[in-house]
């Protein structure tokens, strides 16, 4: 049977590739001096075809001289290929690419998330994520419940005690004029946004509607970063039907450039944590 080709396994044949190439030997070359591969075998791991078992990675890594901070962040790949977690529970409700983009979130150590249209999935209440789950979903047959359940639960990152998420956030203004749900879900959700804007870990901006051009303006995304290993880091775009995984370092390195020209366009924390006060009062006051 095949294996999936998970985002956690291609992430661990990207590094195998690079520090092959640093090597400068061939994958044949590489095989016949580490003991359990071949070159056919290393070639189906560096392409994210098979699993790799941890003693053999360990192998291979000791003969590319990898740093004990890298051998320990790939060795942990390896290991967690299959991870499971919490939303293991919810597979019928779940497909390829969300399973994946929940088991990196529950890896990362942040995320620096532009939206355009929506509150970010981390940031929502419950009654604004049924209300966008229910209006938007490309499958007739979701199960709302479930899928605003696991959208809860994710939110756990944020305030974890061993080294929650950080999460920064550019919002566009017009995601906060739209009447999702209502007045009242939508003032419940403004009072979320205040509320998790008070963690140490997480910074909100608002792009306003007279910014003028930025990045932004090509489409909402998440750039998922990792402890210690930048070159590990991907990005996520992600659309109504599918979404696209950014894996290249110098592609990603890209939308760093692109995130940072966002946040000196938006509001500044302060101005926009003021921005989404005054929003809530006026739906209070409606």
């Amino acid at each position: 049977m095949a294996v999936q080709q998970t985002v956690r396994r291609r992430r661990l044949g990207a590094e195998l590739v690079r520090l092959r190439d640093a090597s400068g030997l061939n994958g044949e070359q590489v095989a016949a001096q580490v003991e359990g591969w071949s070159g056919t075998k290393l070639s189906r791991a560096e392409n994210a075809k098979v699993a790799v078992k941890p003693d053999e990675l360990a192998r291979l890594l000791k003969f590319y001289n990898a740093s004990e901070e890298l051998t320990a962040i790939l060795l942990d790949l390896a290991r967690n290929g299959r991870k499971r977690g919490w939303w293991q529970s919810y597979n019928e409700a779940l497909d390829d690419l969300a399973t994946d983009f929940i088991t990196l979130e529950a890896d990362a150590a942040s995320f620096s998330e532009y939206e355009q249209a929506f509150v970010p999935g981390l940031l929502q209440t419950a009654d604004y994520a049924h209300a966008i789950i229910e209006a938007l979903s490309a499958d007739p047959d979701v199960n709302v419940a479930a899928a605003v359940e696991i959208r809860m639960a994710r939110q756990v990152v944020l305030t974890r005690k061993d080294n929650p998420l950080e999460l920064w956030a550019v919002i566009h203004e017009s995601a906060l004029r739209s009447n999702v749900g209502g007045d009242a879900v939508m003032a419940d959700q403004l009072q979320r946004l205040l509320d998790r804007a008070k963690l140490p870990n997480v910074n909100v901006q608002i792009m306003p509607a007279n910014a003028a051009v930025h990045p932004g303006m090509a489409g909402s995304f998440t750039i998922i970063g990792f402890p210690h290993q930048r070159d590990l880091d991907v990005v996520m775009i992600e659309g109504l039907l599918d979404g696209l995984w950014v894996e290249e370092p110098s592609n990603v390195e890209f939308f760093r450039t692109k995130f940072r020209q966002i946040t000196a366009e938006a509001m500044p924390v302060e101005a926009s944590l003021r921005f989404i006060s005054e929003q809530k009062d006026r739906l209070s006051h409606e």
